[in-house]
Protein backbone atom coordinates (compact mmCIF):
# COMPACT_ATOMS: atom_id res chain seq x y z
CA UNK A 1 0.00 0.00 0.00
CA UNK A 2 0.97 3.71 -0.75
CA UNK A 3 0.65 6.07 2.47
CA UNK A 4 0.15 9.45 2.38
CA UNK A 5 3.31 10.65 4.64
CA UNK A 6 1.19 13.82 5.87
CA UNK A 7 -2.07 11.76 6.40
CA UNK A 8 0.68 9.33 9.16
CA UNK A 9 2.27 12.51 10.41
CA UNK A 10 -1.14 13.79 11.32
CA UNK A 11 -2.26 10.44 13.04
CA UNK A 12 -1.66 10.86 16.85
CA UNK A 13 0.83 8.28 18.21
CA UNK A 14 4.76 8.31 18.99
CA UNK A 15 6.48 9.30 15.79
CA UNK A 16 10.28 9.11 16.75
CA UNK A 17 12.35 7.27 14.39
CA UNK A 18 12.94 3.99 16.36
CA UNK A 19 9.59 3.23 16.48
CA UNK A 20 8.08 4.51 13.34
CA UNK A 21 8.31 1.50 11.25
CA UNK A 22 6.15 -0.53 13.82
CA UNK A 23 3.68 2.37 14.48
CA UNK A 24 2.89 2.79 10.61
CA UNK A 25 2.58 -1.25 10.79
CA UNK A 26 0.28 -0.92 13.82
CA UNK A 27 -1.60 2.06 12.25
CA UNK A 28 -2.54 -0.46 9.11
CA UNK A 29 -3.34 -3.46 10.70
CA UNK A 30 -6.05 -1.12 12.17
CA UNK A 31 -7.63 -0.11 9.28
CA UNK A 32 -5.98 3.67 10.10
CA UNK A 33 -3.99 4.53 6.62
CA UNK A 34 -5.83 5.29 3.47
CA UNK A 35 -4.15 4.36 0.48
CA UNK A 36 -3.27 6.96 -2.13
CA UNK A 37 -4.32 6.92 -5.66
CA UNK A 38 -2.24 4.88 -7.75
CA UNK A 39 -3.36 4.25 -11.30
CA UNK A 40 -2.86 1.78 -13.69
CA UNK A 41 0.26 0.63 -15.22
CA UNK A 42 -1.02 2.18 -18.92
CA UNK A 43 -2.34 5.44 -17.01
CA UNK A 44 1.13 5.94 -15.54
CA UNK A 45 3.12 5.51 -19.01
CA UNK A 46 0.87 8.09 -20.39
CA UNK A 47 1.11 10.25 -17.30
CA UNK A 48 5.32 10.06 -17.71
CA UNK A 49 4.67 10.73 -21.62
CA UNK A 50 3.01 14.42 -20.66
CA UNK A 51 5.20 14.96 -18.00
CA UNK A 52 7.88 14.72 -20.11
CA UNK A 53 6.50 16.36 -22.37
CA UNK A 54 5.59 19.53 -20.36
CA UNK A 55 9.26 19.50 -19.12
CA UNK A 56 10.71 19.89 -22.99
CA UNK A 57 8.32 22.56 -23.68
CA UNK A 58 9.98 24.71 -20.76
CA UNK A 59 13.73 23.81 -21.88
CA UNK A 60 12.27 25.33 -25.37
CA UNK A 61 11.27 28.33 -23.38
CA UNK A 62 14.37 28.74 -21.41
CA UNK A 63 16.66 28.41 -24.40
CA UNK A 64 14.41 30.85 -26.36
CA UNK A 65 15.00 33.25 -23.50
CA UNK A 66 18.78 32.81 -23.82
CA UNK A 67 18.44 33.50 -27.14
CA UNK A 68 16.43 36.74 -26.51
CA UNK A 69 19.20 37.36 -24.01
CA UNK A 70 21.92 37.26 -26.87
CA UNK A 71 20.34 39.61 -28.78
CA UNK A 72 20.19 42.09 -26.41
CA UNK A 73 23.96 41.76 -25.60
CA UNK A 74 24.55 42.48 -29.52
CA UNK A 75 22.20 45.48 -29.53
CA UNK A 76 19.61 43.62 -31.48
CA UNK A 77 15.96 44.63 -30.52
CA UNK A 78 14.09 42.10 -32.90
CA UNK A 79 11.98 41.05 -29.58
CA UNK A 80 10.76 44.36 -29.39
CA UNK A 81 9.70 44.28 -33.25
CA UNK A 82 8.27 40.53 -33.16
CA UNK A 83 5.83 38.91 -31.03
CA UNK A 84 7.66 35.60 -31.13
CA UNK A 85 11.38 35.72 -31.87
CA UNK A 86 11.34 31.97 -33.10
CA UNK A 87 8.17 32.15 -35.66
CA UNK A 88 8.85 32.14 -39.41
CA UNK A 89 10.28 35.38 -39.70
CA UNK A 90 12.65 35.58 -36.66
CA UNK A 91 13.99 32.25 -37.04
CA UNK A 92 15.16 33.27 -40.89
CA UNK A 93 16.62 36.12 -39.24
CA UNK A 94 18.29 34.35 -36.89
CA UNK A 95 19.58 31.82 -39.00
CA UNK A 96 20.74 34.48 -41.91
CA UNK A 97 22.73 36.42 -38.71
CA UNK A 98 24.50 32.94 -37.94
CA UNK A 99 25.52 33.00 -41.36
CA UNK A 100 27.29 35.99 -41.01
CA UNK A 101 24.76 38.27 -42.44
CA UNK A 102 25.16 41.63 -40.86
CA UNK A 103 22.99 44.32 -43.34
CA UNK A 104 20.05 45.42 -41.58
CA UNK A 105 18.26 45.80 -44.71
CA UNK A 106 18.93 42.45 -45.96
CA UNK A 107 17.78 41.08 -42.65
CA UNK A 108 14.51 43.01 -42.51
CA UNK A 109 13.88 42.11 -46.10
CA UNK A 110 13.65 38.42 -44.47
CA UNK A 111 10.03 39.23 -42.68
CA UNK A 112 7.17 36.80 -43.69
CA UNK A 113 3.38 37.39 -43.40
CA UNK A 114 2.15 40.63 -41.30
CA UNK A 115 5.68 41.24 -40.31
CA UNK A 116 6.70 42.73 -43.95
CA UNK A 117 4.12 45.54 -42.45
CA UNK A 118 7.15 46.28 -39.75
CA UNK A 119 10.06 46.64 -41.95
CA UNK A 120 10.82 50.16 -41.38
CA UNK A 121 10.90 49.16 -37.42
CA UNK A 122 12.97 45.69 -38.13
CA UNK A 123 15.32 47.51 -40.20
CA UNK A 124 16.47 49.75 -37.12
CA UNK A 125 15.87 46.66 -34.25
CA UNK A 126 18.40 44.93 -36.40
CA UNK A 127 21.20 47.50 -36.06
CA UNK A 128 23.53 45.89 -33.28
CA UNK A 129 27.21 44.73 -32.72
CA UNK A 130 27.39 41.47 -33.91
CA UNK A 131 30.30 39.23 -33.42
CA UNK A 132 31.18 35.85 -33.58
CA UNK A 133 30.74 34.83 -30.21
CA UNK A 134 26.79 35.71 -30.87
CA UNK A 135 27.05 33.97 -33.58
CA UNK A 136 28.57 31.18 -32.18
CA UNK A 137 25.66 31.21 -29.27
CA UNK A 138 23.22 31.30 -31.29
CA UNK A 139 23.74 28.06 -33.35
CA UNK A 140 23.83 26.47 -30.18
CA UNK A 141 20.62 27.44 -28.94
CA UNK A 142 18.85 26.82 -32.28
CA UNK A 143 20.15 23.60 -32.51
CA UNK A 144 19.27 22.72 -28.93
CA UNK A 145 15.85 23.83 -29.57
CA UNK A 146 15.96 21.91 -33.15
CA UNK A 147 16.45 19.10 -31.42
CA UNK A 148 14.21 19.51 -28.52
CA UNK A 149 11.61 19.89 -30.98
CA UNK A 150 12.01 16.89 -33.06
CA UNK A 151 12.19 14.86 -29.43
CA UNK A 152 8.64 16.61 -28.89
CA UNK A 153 7.59 15.57 -32.04
CA UNK A 154 8.38 11.91 -31.36
CA UNK A 155 6.92 12.58 -28.33
CA UNK A 156 3.69 13.19 -29.47
CA UNK A 157 3.60 10.41 -31.52
CA UNK A 158 4.34 7.95 -29.12
CA UNK A 159 1.38 10.29 -26.77
CA UNK A 160 -0.91 9.66 -29.36
CA UNK A 161 -0.11 5.41 -29.61
CA UNK A 162 -0.85 5.52 -25.79
CA UNK A 163 -4.54 7.39 -26.24
CA UNK A 164 -5.42 4.47 -28.63
CA UNK A 165 -7.72 3.05 -26.13
CA UNK A 166 -9.28 5.76 -24.53
CA UNK A 167 -8.99 8.39 -27.15
CA UNK A 168 -12.95 8.70 -26.91
CA UNK A 169 -12.55 9.26 -23.60
CA UNK A 170 -10.39 12.75 -23.95
CA UNK A 171 -11.83 13.52 -26.65
CA UNK A 172 -15.61 14.04 -24.73
CA UNK A 173 -13.05 15.77 -22.45
CA UNK A 174 -12.87 18.51 -24.98
CA UNK A 175 -16.27 19.32 -25.30
CA UNK A 176 -15.91 21.66 -21.64
CA UNK A 177 -15.31 25.15 -23.10
CA UNK A 178 -11.81 25.81 -22.49
CA UNK A 179 -10.30 21.96 -22.71
CA UNK A 180 -8.14 21.58 -25.18
CA UNK A 181 -6.77 18.92 -26.97
CA UNK A 182 -3.44 19.14 -24.85
CA UNK A 183 -5.43 19.63 -21.87
CA UNK A 184 -7.17 16.50 -22.17
CA UNK A 185 -4.52 14.61 -22.28
CA UNK A 186 -2.76 15.83 -19.19
CA UNK A 187 -5.89 15.97 -17.26
CA UNK A 188 -6.55 11.66 -18.68
CA UNK A 189 -3.07 11.02 -17.81
CA UNK A 190 -3.55 12.39 -13.85
CA UNK A 191 -6.69 11.93 -13.23
CA UNK A 192 -6.95 8.34 -15.25
CA UNK A 193 -10.51 7.06 -16.33
CA UNK A 194 -11.86 5.22 -13.13
CA UNK A 195 -13.76 7.91 -11.20
CA UNK A 196 -15.01 5.32 -8.96
CA UNK A 197 -11.54 6.09 -7.15
CA UNK A 198 -13.23 9.12 -5.90
CA UNK A 199 -16.52 9.62 -3.57
CA UNK A 200 -17.60 12.69 -5.11
CA UNK A 201 -16.31 15.83 -7.14
CA UNK A 202 -15.27 17.60 -4.13
CA UNK A 203 -12.78 14.61 -3.24
CA UNK A 204 -11.31 15.16 -6.20
CA UNK A 205 -10.92 18.66 -6.47
CA UNK A 206 -9.28 18.13 -2.78
CA UNK A 207 -7.37 16.01 -4.38
CA UNK A 208 -6.01 18.21 -7.48
CA UNK A 209 -4.90 20.52 -4.57
CA UNK A 210 -7.26 23.26 -5.89
CA UNK A 211 -9.61 23.35 -2.34
CA UNK A 212 -9.23 26.08 -0.08
CA UNK A 213 -7.38 25.08 3.00
CA UNK A 214 -10.02 24.77 6.12
CA UNK A 215 -8.04 27.10 7.83
CA UNK A 216 -10.42 28.76 10.76
CA UNK A 217 -9.76 29.76 14.35
CA UNK A 218 -12.30 31.40 16.64
CA UNK A 219 -14.64 32.04 13.84
CA UNK A 220 -12.61 33.59 11.79
CA UNK A 221 -10.73 32.13 8.61
CA UNK A 222 -6.89 33.14 8.82
CA UNK A 223 -6.33 31.64 5.13
CA UNK A 224 -7.79 30.16 1.71
CA UNK A 225 -4.84 29.40 -0.14
CA UNK A 226 -4.66 26.13 -2.19
CA UNK A 227 -2.50 23.65 -0.46
CA UNK A 228 0.77 22.90 -3.16
CA UNK A 229 -0.51 19.22 -4.56
CA UNK A 230 -1.66 18.03 -7.70
CA UNK A 231 1.14 20.47 -9.51
CA UNK A 232 0.91 19.09 -13.04
CA UNK A 233 -2.82 18.61 -13.08
CA UNK A 234 -3.89 21.86 -10.83
CA UNK A 235 -1.87 23.91 -13.73
CA UNK A 236 -3.57 22.17 -16.78
CA UNK A 237 -7.31 23.19 -15.08
CA UNK A 238 -6.11 26.90 -14.08
CA UNK A 239 -4.95 26.94 -17.83
CA UNK A 240 -8.14 25.58 -18.94
CA UNK A 241 -10.19 27.92 -16.78
CA UNK A 242 -9.43 30.95 -17.64
CA UNK A 243 -8.92 29.67 -21.59
CA UNK A 244 -13.06 29.40 -20.56
CA UNK A 245 -13.05 32.63 -18.94
CA UNK A 246 -11.71 34.45 -22.30
CA UNK A 247 -13.71 32.98 -24.88
CA UNK A 248 -16.95 33.88 -22.69
CA UNK A 249 -18.73 30.23 -23.70
CA UNK A 250 -20.95 31.37 -20.90
CA UNK A 251 -21.50 29.22 -17.58
CA UNK A 252 -19.11 26.06 -17.17
CA UNK A 253 -17.30 24.19 -14.68
CA UNK A 254 -14.25 25.26 -15.05
CA UNK A 255 -14.91 29.24 -15.67
CA UNK A 256 -17.08 29.55 -12.43
CA UNK A 257 -14.00 28.34 -10.61
CA UNK A 258 -12.38 31.40 -11.61
CA UNK A 259 -15.21 34.24 -12.58
CA UNK A 260 -18.07 34.85 -10.16
CA UNK A 261 -20.69 37.45 -11.95
CA UNK A 262 -22.68 39.56 -9.69
CA UNK A 263 -20.11 40.76 -6.81
CA UNK A 264 -19.17 44.36 -6.31
CA UNK A 265 -16.30 45.33 -8.09
CA UNK A 266 -13.27 46.75 -6.53
CA UNK A 267 -9.85 47.84 -7.68
CA UNK A 268 -7.05 45.76 -9.13
CA UNK A 269 -4.04 45.05 -7.23
CA UNK A 270 -1.73 44.18 -10.75
CA UNK A 271 -1.83 45.32 -14.11
CA UNK A 272 -2.88 42.58 -17.04
CA UNK A 273 0.30 41.11 -18.26
CA UNK A 274 -0.66 40.68 -21.72
CA UNK A 275 0.25 43.61 -24.06
CA UNK A 276 -2.37 45.36 -26.48
CA UNK A 277 -3.63 48.64 -27.67
CA UNK A 278 -5.68 49.76 -26.62
CA UNK A 279 -5.46 48.45 -23.03
CA UNK A 280 -8.13 46.23 -21.63
CA UNK A 281 -10.34 47.16 -18.61
CA UNK A 282 -10.07 45.11 -15.21
CA UNK A 283 -12.87 44.83 -12.75
CA UNK A 284 -11.89 42.23 -9.93
CA UNK A 285 -14.82 41.12 -7.65
CA UNK A 286 -14.83 38.76 -4.04
CA UNK A 287 -17.70 36.60 -3.98
CA UNK A 288 -18.00 33.93 -0.80
CA UNK A 289 -18.97 30.28 -1.31
CA UNK A 290 -21.12 29.07 0.55
CA UNK A 291 -20.09 25.80 1.21
CA UNK A 292 -16.86 26.38 2.22
CA UNK A 293 -16.59 30.10 2.81
CA UNK A 294 -13.84 30.64 0.56
CA UNK A 295 -12.97 34.03 -0.57
CA UNK A 296 -12.85 33.94 -4.79
CA UNK A 297 -11.69 36.57 -6.83
CA UNK A 298 -13.19 36.97 -9.88
CA UNK A 299 -11.71 39.15 -12.76
CA UNK A 300 -13.01 40.23 -15.90
CA UNK A 301 -11.77 41.80 -18.97
CA UNK A 302 -13.10 43.97 -21.43
CA UNK A 303 -11.53 45.71 -24.51
CA UNK A 304 -12.60 48.98 -25.10
CA UNK A 305 -14.20 49.78 -28.72
CA UNK A 306 -11.59 51.15 -31.23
Amino acid sequence: MLANAAHIRNVPGRKTDVNAAMWIADLLAHGLIRSSFVPPAAIQELRDLTRTRKQLVREISQHSLRIQKVLENANLKLGSVLSDVLGGSGRAMLEAIVAGETNPDKLAQLALGTARNKTAELREALRGRITEHHRGMLKMHLDVINALRNTLAELDARVGKALTPIRERARLLTTIPGVSDLTARVMVAEIGVDMTRFPDAGHLISWAGLCPRNDESAGKRRSTRVRKSGTWLKTALVTAAWAAVRVKTGTCALSSCVSRPGAAPRKPSSPWPLRCSPPPTLSCATASNTSTSARITSITMTRPEP
